[in-house]
């Protein structure tokens, strides 16, 4: 015995309900939407889980940047931060009208960003696509942990390793001695120092740097490869037309939240080394701060170029994101649509 078909509504005013009216409505009318008050006490556990990561940041990232109004005021320490003098925008005439020591700092940290930009930045991701085409696993883990090792010494540990091989006693040198060939000294030479920089930050945190894109490159999906293969698509023109889309968001992404430390380009780094180049070739913003206003004691003035400094760097960062949303990409945070 057959079983009768469903009945269908004629009316003219029948409609399918969607999934989403039927989560917002209800047989009394229109469901309303939480409080804020009625999500926090709905997501309470997780809101505990947070408490301690967001009292951290709060602590020991955002409460001192109320010393800031340092940059405002003739800044005494018997005096403290509120007793100190207000002066206003005194302390940035050193940024408006150009102090040639503050120019210099200013001309190497761009420098040594847009070297950074094209040099550093890019290496992860090679070494990333390299370690990727690997085929024996086992060869790839003992690599990556190999190249991962660097990322966990401190910059005092890798300057004076670099200054044991390239130093004037160095390594290097006492080969070249050794074999009756004239020596030549990297570690103090103003000309090498910029590539000085540059090797000791890719030899150091490239390894550690890959973890983030041979992750992404996890997430491709190998029918897409098998598709391209078919199609007679070689290794080359599948990483262009497979990988290199596949890694395009996290490289955005990576790039936008670099922006905003782009001005700060190896504190620690350069400091450790400055004694042997001189403030020309090795001054930059972050030792320029350090230099005038720790060691100087013009606080007012060094919170000035630092608070300018993380202004730009916040205004690059929300430039970028502006931009790749403009090409149809998330960015660091996605816009809501309309």
């Amino acid at each position: 015995m057959s079983t009768p078909a469903p009945q269908t509504s004629t009316r003219p005013d029948a409609r399918v309900v969607s999934a989403e009216e039927a989560k917002t409505s209800s047989p009394n009318g229109p469901r309303q939407r939480p409080t804020f008050l009625q999500k926090l006490w709905r997501d309470r556990l997780l809101v505990l889980f947070t408490l301690p990561g967001m009292l951290v940041l709060l602590v020991y990232h955002y409460y001192p940047l109320l010393g800031n109004v340092i940059a405002f005021k003739n800044f005494r320490p018997y005096k403290g931060v509120w007793g100190s003098d207000w002066v206003g925008l005194e302390n940035f005439r050193v940024i408006f009208e150009g102090d040639s020591a503050f120019v210099n700092a200013l001309m190497n940290t761009l420098i040594l960003t847009l070297l950074q930009a094209v040099l550093v930045f890019p290496a992860p991701i090679v070494l990333a696509l390299l370690l990727n085409s690997l085929l024996s696993e086992k060869v790839k883990r003992v690599i990556q942990s190999i190249l991962y090792l660097p990322h966990f010494l401190s910059w005092v540990v890798v300057v004076a390793l670099f200054q044991q091989l390239l130093g004037g006693s160095g390594l290097l040198n006492t080969f070249l001695r050794s074999n009756g060939l004239d020596a030549f000294s990297i570690i103090g030479n103003g000309e090498l120092f910029r590539p000085l920089l540059l090797s000791q930050v890719i030899w150091k945190d490239t390894g550690w740097a890959t973890i983030i894109f041979l992750a992404a490159l996890a997430t491709i999906s190998a029918d897409l490869y098998e598709a391209a293969a078919v199609d007679g698509a070689g290794r080359w023109r599948q990483m262009r037309h497979v990988t290199l889309p596949g890694l395009k968001g996290v490289v955005i992404l990576l790039f936008i939240l670099q922006l905003g430390t782009s001005l700060s380009v190896g504190f620690e780094q350069i400091l450790l080394q400055q004694d042997a180049v001189g403030l020309d070739k090795s001054e930059v913003l972050d030792t320029y701060v350090y230099n005038r206003g720790v060691i100087g004691g013009n606080w007012g003035m060094a919170t000035a170029v630092g608070l300018v400094k993380s202004v730009v760097g916040v205004a690059l960062v929300l430039g970028a994101n502006k931009l790749a949303h403009m090409f149809g990409e998330a960015g660091i945070y996605a816009t809501k649509e309309k």
